[in-house]
Formats: structure tokens, C-alpha cells, sequence
């Protein structure tokens, strides 16, 4: 065996060799892929980061290093020099970057050993829990190490785009002061000031209001936050924002300057042109048109408001709904009329998760429809309805008549199924919108008083603040989401940055001015002194990243993730501590 290592660096990575390259003398480390004996002449995938190279072992090309190679196994990591060479005609590869070539080696360095792996990286169907168990293998895995080089072209264009435009990158405290507003804080005991808490931050929200305060007027940041909250496939316990603050602004500033980093990141990472200015919907167009405040619109398939065509219909569930105040919708599916029954039974099914009573539908024929309410309608409604959702022959259309909550929900979730089980969705499709002028509280049943529905900090429109004394519930936030393909990528507001104004929405959220100075008595001391008027906003890092590689899952596009328990199964983490340490922080487990 060639102890050339100590000697000779790496000269190349496996996925770099090209054509060009022939005839180089090139020196190789990594990992067994896969290797083919073919009864003399040994073949090895030779695999980094870059990519997978053939190498050859040709017992003509040095016996020793021949014999060497027998003893190479799946995972060992090699070091070789060795030769470039075109590979013989009719040997190519074309599912490999560098199928063109190969290296012929002459000397070998087996670096280390390794046990069988406990699933073979080509294989497409691993066990989750396996994977994230040896997420040291999983991430040596292809797929999964482009969409990390990915994550980190992004965070690189992010920076670059910031500093290009006179912004100053400044960190925030992990540990801070819990303001119990949105999700649960994970909390961590103090030890030197026994009995009280930290709190991770849910953002660094109110600490880039104090830069704002401070004068650096335009400030970012790549931040990891933290919330203890029920986990979904695109949620995390510990998370990446990017984080955006800017002063003497108003929204049109901070949603031009994010379209900017939008372009740059997308031309930077996917060599994709975005077509600017990206397009608007107001809160209200959303929910009335998609049911959702974060519509995916690759897709038409839009909700259409029949109220007042049925209202006085035949169709006793119709006429006693909007008699009741509630309201009849429905979206139509092009060109559907193959789904069966047992399709459209399922699909009422789908609905009820959303509170729907029942989903009625349609099959549109030539001269009528078929569908169990048709009897039940006259041909003036059936007509009205079919024109305002310009039916033709072979379309579905589905209704559901109930509150306007559950009406939109349920067909908001219902277009987004149809879309993906009819394949109307374009999966190369980059579908952007902005969603602006939310409400800026809502009613929690659960609390018996108004919650915000973003923070407490949130800017409402000057013109609406009479409503805060009247009905909260119809006062707008200057507030705006950044949505692509029906998921929202980022969102923010603009600020109060006026004591008076702030003392109205805490009023309004019921907090007394003693419970708001103890929550936010810093914030609210900052304010007094000379406050600019500013705003931000945040991006989930993760979830871009998760929608820009085509991952299913969040997981995906993290290091080191954790389960839809908050558990990682590499490290064993959350896991129990000694009674030492629990005494020392004055703790006892009840």
C-alpha cells in the first residue's frame, strides 16, 4: 500500500472531472459509493461532495495496488492518485456528471474502514426515523447535501443583496425576557437568579425595534428563533428567520426592497428571472377569493359568492343558510366529470375535517346537470350560477353553504386538493403574492377578549383607529405576507412607533397599562425616547429553502433536525438531567 498522503493533497473533487481533464494526474479522497469487481478489473464510485467519479484498479497498472483494492468495501474512505482518462466508447454514463471519464489509479491510501450502513444511499424509500437516527450517513446521501449547498448559496445571496444595499448585519440576545404573546417561549432557568427565567426568542422583534430606536435605520440579520408549538412537515421547534428592520419608511419601501432580495436570491441560486413589481391581494381578496390568506394561485379554480342567486332557492339548505346570515359558495374544477361517486363521497369526507355539513355538487352536461340538488334549483338559478362561473360541459362544480369561516375554509382546502389530485398545478411554477391589510386583532373565544393577530406592535391603519373603541375586529394592520405556491414565506409590518397609539392597541387588547409595562415596560420606555417610524419583516429560511429544492419536508433542508416530537433522534435530545443539576437551578420534577 502507497503511503502518499502525508505528501500529496486532494488536487480535485470526484464530481469536478471533466473532458478537459484528460490525461491529468489527479489525487481523489472520499467515499465508496459502490464497487464492481469484474473479475480482474475493479471499478469503484468514488463519492464527495461535489458529485461521484469512477475509478479503476487495473492489475496491468500495478499489481500491489491491485490487491489492495480487493479489500475495499462499501463507505471505506479512500485517498488515490491516479490518471484521467476518456472512458472507452460505448462505456459512458450519461446519469453520472462525469460518466465521460474515468481515473485509472496508481496508488491507493484506504484512510478508514466502515460497517455496513444500515440502508443503502440510493434507496429512495428509507424510514424517517432511521434516517434522522444516522443523520450523519442521511446527510452523506446526494439529494440531500445539494439541498444544504443550496440553503447555503441563499443565506450568502441574502447577505450580499443586504450589504449591496447599506444595511448592517447585528445580533440579538438567545436569552431574554418571556412576553407570553403567540407561542409558547421555551424557557430556561436561571441559575445565578434562582426561581426566575430566560426565554428563547419566538423573534428578535422587539430588540430590532430598539436598533430602529437606536438609529441603525437598516438592520438584518440571520437568526435562529425558537417556539414550543404542535410541529407540522414545514414547522421546527428551533427555526431560521431572516430578519428585516428599516426607519423612515412606509410599506411600499420595505416590499420593493424585499422584491429585490427575492430576485437576487431566486437569480442566484436557481438562475430563475422574477418579473417584478410581484402582484397584491388585500386580506379580504384572499379569503373571498381562495379562502386563505396565504392563496396558492398557480391555479384558477377561484370561489365565487352565489348567495344571492340561491338565497330564495328550492334548495332548503340554501335558503335557510343565507337567511341565517351565512353564505353559499363554489369553485369549479375544469373538464373533472371522471371523478366517480365514490370521489365525490370522499370528498365530503374532506370537507367535514373543516367544519362543512355537507358538500354539494354538480356535474355540468350539456343541456343540464347531474347532481342530487338539481331538482331542487330553477333554471334561472342553475343559469345565474353556471354563468358566473362560466361552466361548460364536463366541469364539476362543488358548494357548500355555512359560515363564512367554515365556507371558506373548507373550499379554500378543498381547490388546493382537487389542484394537486386533478394535476392542474405546474410544479416549476414560481407563484408570488403579496397579502396586505389583515385585520389587525381577532376575537379568541377561548381568552373572551381580542388577540393580535400578529404582535402587539402592529402598526393599524391612522383611519381605522377610531374602530378600536367601537369593533377592534374591523380595524386593518399595516401589515403584509410574502406568499409563494400557498405557503407563506415571510411577513411583517409596519410598527407603532407612537406612545399614544400604542396605549390605544393595548387597551383594546385588554392588557391594563400595569400588565403592559411588566411584558413590555422596556420597549415601552424606548418608545418615549425619539421612536422613527419603521418596520420589517421576516422569512422562514427553511421553508424558502424547502420550496426552492422541491423537498417534502422541512427536515429536508436542515442539518440536524428534529422529529414532529421536538426529539432528535441522533443525540437523544430532550432527555433527562441529574438531580444535581436540578438542585443547583433550585428545580424539582413534579
Amino acid at each position: 500500500m502507497s503511503q502518499f498522503i502525508s505528501k500529496d493533497k486532494r488536487t480535485h473533487y470526484c464530481g469536478s472531472l471533466a473532458e478537459s481533464d484528460d490525461g491529468k494526474e489527479v489525487v481523489l479522497m472520499g467515499w465508496v459509493h459502490r464497487r464492481r469487481d469484474h473479475g480482474g478489473v475493479i471499478f469503484v464510485d468514488l463519492r464527495d461532495r461535489e458529485g461521484i467519479v469512477q475509478i479503476v484498479f487495473n492489475p496491468e497498472a500495478g499489481e500491489t495496488v491491485h490487491s489492495e483494492a480487493h479489500k475495499i468495501r462499501s463507505e471505506y474512505v479512500l485517498a488515490v492518485k491516479g490518471k484521467v482518462r476518456i472512458r472507452p466508447e460505448g462505456m459512458t454514463n450519461p446519469d453520472l456528471a462525469t460518466g465521460q471519464v474515468e481515473v485509472l489509479v496508481s496508488d491507493l491510501e484506504i484512510l478508514n474502514e466502515s460497517k455496513t450502513p444500515p440502508f443503502s444511499f440510493d434507496d429512495e424509500d428509507i424510514s424517517e426515523n432511521i434516517r434522522l437516527k444516522y443523520r450523519y450517513l442521511d446527510l452523506r446521501r446526494p439529494a440531500i447535501q445539494q439541498n444544504l449547498f443550496l440553503r447555503s448559496r441563499l443565506a450568502s445571496a441574502t447577505r450580499r443583496y443586504f450589504e449591496e444595499n447599506g444595511f448592517i448585519e447585528v445580533e440579538t440576545p438567545f436569552l431574554t425576557k418571556s412576553t407570553p404573546e403567540g407561542a409558547r417561549d421555551y424557557l430556561v432557568p436561571s441559575r445565578i437568579n434562582k426561581g426566575t427565567f430566560y426565554a428563547l426568542p419566538q423573534s428578535p422583534q422587539i430588540f430590532k425595534q430598539l436598533l430602529m430606536v437606536s438609529g441603525f435605520d437598516r438592520y438584518y440579520q440571520i437568526v435562529k428563533c425558537f417556539r414550543d408549538e404542535d410541529l407540522r412537515a414545514d414547522r421546527q421547534p428551533e427555526f431560521t428567520q431572516i430578519d428585516v428592520e428599516m426607519s423612515f419608511i412606509t410599506e411600499e419601501d420595505i416590499m420593493q426592497m424585499m422584491e429585490g432580495l427575492m430576485a437576487s436570491i431566486f437569480k442566484a441560486c436557481l438562475g430563475k428571472e422574477l418579473s417584478l413589481p410581484l402582484p397584491r391581494l388585500t386580506y379580504a381578496d384572499a379569503i373571498s377569493r381562495y379562502g386563505k390568506d396565504n392563496p396558492d394561485v398557480r391555479f384558477g379554480m377561484e370561489i365565487k359568492d352565489i348567495t344571492d342567486i340561491v338565497k330564495n332557492s328550492g334548495f332548503k339548505l340554501f335558503a335557510e343558510v343565507a337567511a341565517q346570515g351565512g353564505v353559499i359558495k363554489a369553485i369549479k374544477a375544469n373538464q373533472a366529470s371522471g371523478l366517480s361517486r365514490k370521489d365525490l363521497d370522499g370528498l365530503a369526507e374532506f370537507v367535514a375535517i373543516y367544519g362543512a355539513k355537507g358538500l354539494a355538487w354538480a356535474k355540468v352536461n350539456a343541456a343540464d346537470w347531474t347532481s342530487p340538488i338539481y331538482k331542487f334549483l330553477k333554471p334561472e338559478e342553475t343559469t345565474g350560477i353556471g354563468q358566473l362561473l362560466n361552466a361548460k360541459e364536463g366541469d364539476v362544480i362543488f358548494f357548500v353553504a355555512d359560515t363564512p369561516k367554515v365556507v371558506h375554509d373548507s373550499l379554500g382546502n378543498l381547490r388546493v386538493h382537487l389542484a394537486r389530485k386533478l394535476n392542474l398545478i405546474d410544479p416549476d411554477a414560481l407563484a408570488f403574492t403579496w397579502v396586505t391589510e389583515f385585520p389587525l386583532m381577532e376575537y379568541s373565544e377561548a381568552e373572551k377578549r381580542y388577540v393580535s393577530t400578529h404582535h402587539p406592535f402592529t402598526s393599524p391603519f391612522l383611519e381605522d383607529l377610531p374602530l378600536l373603541t367601537t369593533d377592534p375586529g374591523k380595524v386593518r394592520a399595516r401589515a403584509y405576507d410574502l406568499v409563494l405556491n400557498g405557503s407563506e414565506i415571510g411577513g411583517g409590518s409596519i410598527r407603532i412607533h407612537r406612545k399614544d397609539v400604542q396605549a390605544q392597541v393595548f387597551s383594546a387588547l385588554g392588557l391594563s397599562d400595569e400588565e403592559a409595562r411588566l411584558k413590555f415596560g422596556f420597549l415601552l420606555d424606548a418608545l418615549e425616547y425619539g421612536a422613527p417610524p419603521h418596520g420589517g419583516l421576516a422569512f422562514g429560511l427553511d421553508r424558502l429553502t424547502m420550496i426552492m429544492t422541491n423537498a417534502e419536508s422541512i427536515r429536508d433542508v436542515i442539518a440536524f433536525p428534529k422529529t414532529q416530537k421536538a426529539a432528535c433522534l441522533l443525540s437523544d435530545a430532550p432527555s433527562k438531567v441529574s438531580i444535581e443539576q436540578l438542585m443547583e437551578l433550585s428545580l424539582k420534577i413534579v
